[in-house]
């Protein structure tokens, strides 16, 4: 059963992440020949304050 974690900044639209589920499922069935109903996509979103680049968090970026 093939797990696939996406860790992301919060502030997607359920419609997005549906979205990204939906691909994300069909690109592994595509690549690893793994039926529909055994591919888990799990995402993890993550606060803008708890998200750092470069040293500082994504929300004093503006991100």
């Amino acid at each position: 059963m093939p797990l696939v974690q996406i860790h992301m900044l919060e502030g997607r639209s359920a419609e997005q992440k549906r979205a990204l589920i939906e691909k994300v499922t069909e690109a592994v069935c595509a690549s690893v020949a793994a039926p529909k109903e055994a591919v888990r996509v799990l995402i993890t979103e993550v606060p803008k304050s708890h998200w750092g680049i470069g040293g500082v968090s994504a929300q004093e970026l503006g991100r």
